[in-house]
C-alpha cells in the first residue's frame, strides 16, 4: 500500500532528518510509530500524506507519487493530526460539507463512534472543549473507511473513560482494507491496538516488527529478585524487575510496550540480534 524506499529528507538549511530510509506499510494492520521528542514522526506523517516532498528517494501509495495528492489518493487518506483548528461550525455541518470527498463514508458508523464517545454533534465544534473537539475528529476519521489513516497523538487531550472506549471502538471495526498508523508517546495508551511496532531515532527506522515477531523472539518477564539470569534489558520495578530475555516458552509474557520502546533506544541491536538467531 505505503511504500517508502531510499528517503532522504531535511528543512532548508538544517541536517538530514531522514536518509536513505525505507519502510512499507500493508493494508489491514495498525502500526505503532514510536520515537523521542524530534525523531522525525511528524515529518514522516506529513512526507506520507505528500504535504513535504523528500530531497531524494519516494514514497508511493499503491504504486502512485504521494506528492501529486490526487484526488483519488486523498479521497483515500484521512489524517488526525496532534494539533488542529476545526471551524466555527456545528458537527452535522461539518460532516455534510466534508463526507461527499470520501466516497465510502459510512454516517452508521459515524453516529455509533459519535454516541460512544458522548459527542453532541450539533453543537459547534469551536466551543468544544479540545478533548471533545479531537473525539469528534477521531469518530468523523473512523467513519470516512479511507484506506489509509494517519494519527499523530490521537488521545491526547482526552479522558481516561474516552481513551478506553476509543480502543474498545477500534478493536471492534472489521476493516481489512485499511492500513492504520498511528504516532504517539502514550504507549500504555495504546499498545494494544497495534499489529506492528516500528521505532524511529536519530532519523533511522532502528526496529520493525510485528507483534507476532516480537512474542515469538522475546519474552517480557517480571522477577521478584535481581537475580534474574540473563536479561537483554531490564527496568526497576515494585518488588524486583521487569526484563527483556530471548523468548522463553515455559513462562508468563508480561508484554509491555513501554519497556520495549525503552530498551529498544537503549540497546537496539541487542534486541535486534534475538530476530537474527544472535543472543
Amino acid at each position: 500500500m505505503i511504500s517508502i524506499n531510499n528517503l532522504s529528507f531535511a528543512f532548508k538549511k538544517g541536517e538530514p532528518l531522514f536518509s536513505d530510509l525505507n519502510w512499507s506499510l500493508e493494508p489491514g494492520k495498525t502500526y505503532g510509530l514510536l520515537g523521542l521528542n524530534g525523531a522525525g514522526k511528524t515529518s514522516l506523517f506529513n512526507i506520507i500524506s505528500g504535504m513535504l516532498f523528500p530531497k531524494d528517494g519516494e514514497c508511493t501509495f499503491e504504486g502512485e507519487p504521494v506528492r501529486s495528492r490526487s484526488p483519488q489518493f486523498l479521497s483515500e487518506l484521512f489524517i488526525v493530526p496532534e494539533q488542529f483548528e476545526l471551524p466555527s461550525m456545528t458537527g452535522d455541518k461539518y460532516v455534510e460539507l466534508h463526507a461527499p470527498f470520501y466516497p465510502r463514508f459510512d454516517e452508521e458508523l459515524l453516529n455509533k463512534a459519535l454516541s460512544e464517545l458522548e459527542v453532541n454533534s450539533k453543537k459547534k465544534i469551536s466551543e468544544l472543549s479540545f478533548g471533545q473537539q479531537k473525539k469528534f475528529l477521531l469518530s468523523f476519521a473512523l467513519a470516512t473507511n479511507t484506506k489509509l489513516l494517519l494519527l499523530d497523538e490521537p488521545t491526547n487531550g482526552m479522558d481516561i473513560p474516552s481513551k478506553s472506549h476509543f480502543r474498545k471502538l477500534q478493536a471492534s471495526l472489521d476493516q481489512p482494507n485499511r492500513c492504520t498508523v498511528i504516532s504517539t508517546h502514550q504507549v500504555r495508551d495504546l499498545g494494544s491496538m497495534l499489529d506492528h511496532v516500528t521505532i524511529l531515532k536519530d532519523g533511522k527506522i532502528i526496529f520493525n516488527r510485528s507483534l507476532d515477531q516480537i512474542f515469538e523472539h522475546l519474552s517480557f518477564i517480571k522477577t521478584e529478585s535481581e537475580d534474574s539470569g540473563v536479561y537483554i534489558y531490564a527496568e526497576e520495578i515494585l518488588g524486583g524487575l521487569h526484563t527483556i530475555q530471548s523468548h522463553k516458552d515455559e513462562v508468563r509474557n508480561d508484554f509491555d510496550l513501554e519497556l520495549l520502546f525503552n530498551g529498544v533506544i537503549q540497546q537496539p541491536d541487542q534486541i535486534n540480534q534475538q530476530f537474527n538467531g544472535g543472543n
